[in-house]
């Protein structure tokens, strides 16, 4: 079974969310980040699906999801959002894997919710003042927004993706296509800037003390060859979280899911089942 050939939506705050579900077992919920949504965990998946209850959603303004282009869809309001979504969804106590942007949004369900995971997983992930990067601030610039929408090259884009890429060679045309779709259309174009211009660090600076305090346990993973994401925030995220694990992967870019599938999902499986 492809669980990415039955999609489910749900309404959340009056916007729908697209995602996916399959399997029986503890639940995980995967969170993907910007420039990417659901498929970036598809080569992932297939080590936990017939064990566990695998869980993907499209956050708001990405993949199938609202773009809700008239509200803030920070990564705090995310959170919140992923939080009445597992409540719809009756789903009780999780494994939360995020990735990028994502990572900050289960930075912040984390401290807000701690007793609804059994653990957290954070996968080359922002956090506290060391993001945005480039070019994501200058897409928070109104005029450079506006030019992007007009003039958005979708040959540039691929040059961004495949510098997140260790293995630059397995940047196939399938996967380019899954990149590549909700930039082909302008509510695609329109879903991404909007959810750029409302990035702030300020959702993750405010909950660091809140991070000192987690008792749930943590996996920080860093993909060594991230040109997007400094060192420096797995780091301080593992010095900050007492109950933490760092593991670096040395053949690992930004896009590490794509690169080393297996060493991501080997060390979150060890990870989950160890504790």
């Amino acid at each position: 079974m492809d669980i990415y050939n039955h999609p489910q939506n749900i309404e959340v705050r009056g916007k729908k969310i697209t995602y996916y579900r399959h399997g029986k077992g503890e639940t995980i919920l995967f969170v993907h980040g910007i420039t990417t949504y659901s498929f970036i965990w598809k080569e992932i998946i297939p080590f936990f699906k017939d064990d566990y209850e695998i869980v993907m959603l499209d956050l708001l303004g990405t993949g199938d999801s609202d773009s809700s282009l008239n509200e803030n869809i920070s990564i705090k309001k995310q959170a919140h959002v992923i939080k009445d979504f597992c409540d719809q969804l009756q789903l009780s106590k999780i494994h939360l894997v995020c990735h990028d942007i994502g990572g900050g949004i289960g930075q912040i369900f984390a401290v807000n919710w701690p007793d609804l995971l059994y653990d957290l997983t954070v996968i080359n992930s922002i956090a506290y003042n060391f993001w945005p990067v480039q070019p994501i601030i200058a897409m928070r610039t109104p005029i450079i927004r506006q030019l992007a929408m007009a003039t958005l090259d979708l040959g540039m884009f691929e040059i961004v993706v495949k510098r997140g890429l260790y293995h630059k060679e397995k940047l196939n045309d399938e996967w380019m296509k899954m990149f590549q779709k909700p930039m082909k259309t302008s509510s695609g174009r329109k879903g991404f800037l909007h959810l750029a211009k409302c990035l702030d660090n300020s959702n993750l600076t405010e909950i660091e003390e809140g991070l000192k305090k987690l008792t749930i346990p943590v996996l920080i993973i860093r993909g060594e060859a991230d040109i997007y994401l400094s060192s420096a925030i797995s780091e301080k995220l593992h010095s900050e979280i007492k109950n933490s694990q760092l593991v670096k992967i040395k053949d690992g870019g930004h896009f590490i899911q794509i690169d080393v599938p297996d060493k991501v999902a080997e060390h979150i499986l060890n990870f989950i089942k160890t504790k």
